[in-house]
C-alpha cells in the first residue's frame, strides 16, 4: 500500500500543476511500483487519472475554461482514440514506444521555446474568431485522440502543448482546459477497457485518494506559479519519462 500511496500522490501533483502527464506516470507506477499487470493497470490508471483530473479541474473553473474548445477537442478525440487503438494492435510495441519517446521530446522542446505574446483565435470563445478556430480544434482532437489510442496513454502530455502551440491558449487556461479534456478521454478509454475488468478497490483507493488530494492542493498552488515555470516543469517531466521509455525499450 505504501508505494500506491506515494506514487498516487506524485500523479496527483503532476496533474494539478501541469494539467497532464498523469497517465504516463500512472501506468508504469501501477505496473512496476504496485505490481499490477498491464491489463489491470491501464483501466485503473484511466479511472484514477480521470477522477484526479476532475478534482484538479474544480479549483480552475472560476479562472475560466474554454468550453467550446473542450467540446470540440474532446468529441473529436473519442472516435480517433478508438481508431488509434485499432492501429496500435497491428504494430510492434517497441516501435510504438520509441515513437512515443520521440513525440515526447519534440513536445518538450517546443514547450521550452518562448510562447507567442498574443493569444490565438481559439482563446476568444464562441465569437466570430472562433469560426477560424473550430477546424484547428477538431484537428487537434483527432490527432491527440489518435495518438492517445495508438500509444495507450491518457494524452495529457500531448493536449497541453497542442492547446498552447496550435490553438494559441495561454498556459494557465490551457492547463484547465486540458484537464477537462483528459476527463472526457479517460471516461471513453475506461469504457473501452471495462469489459471483464474487476476493480481492486483496496489498491485503487490507496492510489486514488492521495492522487485526488494531491491534484487539489497542487491546482491551488499552481495559480501562484508563472507560465514559464509551469512550462519548464512540464518539459522536464516529459524529458525524464522519454529517457525512461527509451532505456526500457532498448534494454527489452
Amino acid at each position: 500500500m505504501i508505494p500506491a500511496l506515494v506514487l498516487g500522490l506524485v500523479v496527483g501533483i503532476v496533474l494539478g500543476v501541469v494539467g497532464g502527464g498523469g497517465s504516463i506516470i500512472a501506468v508504469p507506477a501501477l505496473v512496476y511500483g504496485v505490481g499490477m499487470s498491464p491489463a489491470h493497470a491501464i483501466p485503473t490508471s484511466l479511472l484514477v487519472v480521470g477522477a484526479s483530473s476532475l478534482a484538479a479541474l474544480l479549483p480552475r473553473v472560476r479562472e475560466g475554461l474554454n468550453w467550446p474548445v473542450i467540446a470540440l477537442v474532446g468529441a473529436a478525440g473519442i472516435p480517433a482514440a478508438w481508431g488509434g487503438a485499432a492501429v496500435g494492435r497491428l504494430l510492434d510495441p517497441n516501435i510504438l514506444m520509441l515513437a512515443f519517446a520521440v513525440i515526447m521530446v519534440a513536445a518538450g522542446i517546443r514547450m521550452l521555446r518562448k510562447p507567442r505574446e498574443s493569444e490565438g483565435s481559439c482563446s476568444t470563445g464562441p465569437h466570430r474568431a472562433f469560426r477560424s478556430c473550430a477546424p484547428k480544434a477538431v484537428g487537434v482532437g483527432l490527432l491527440v485522440g489518435f495518438l492517445t489510442g495508438l500509444l495507450g496513454v491518457g494524452g495529457g502530455f500531448l493536449i497541453t502543448p497542442a492547446l498552447t502551440i496550435f490553438l494559441g491558449l495561454r498556459m494557465k487556461q490551457a492547463v484547465g482546459t486540458s484537464l477537462a479534456i483528459i476527463v472526457i478521454n479517460s471516461a471513453a478509454g475506461f469504457s473501452a477497457h471495462a469489459a471483464g475488468y474487476t476493480i481492486d478497490w483496496a489498491t485503487t483507493m490507496a492510489f486514488a485518494v492521495p492522487a485526488i488530494l494531491g491534484s487539489l492542493v497542487a491546482a491551488r498552488l499552481a495559480g501562484r506559479l508563472k507560465d514559464k515555470h509551469i512550462r519548464i516543469s512540464f518539459a522536464v517531466l516529459i524529458f525524464a519519462v522519454a529517457v525512461w521509455v527509451t532505456a526500457g525499450t532498448v534494454n527489452a
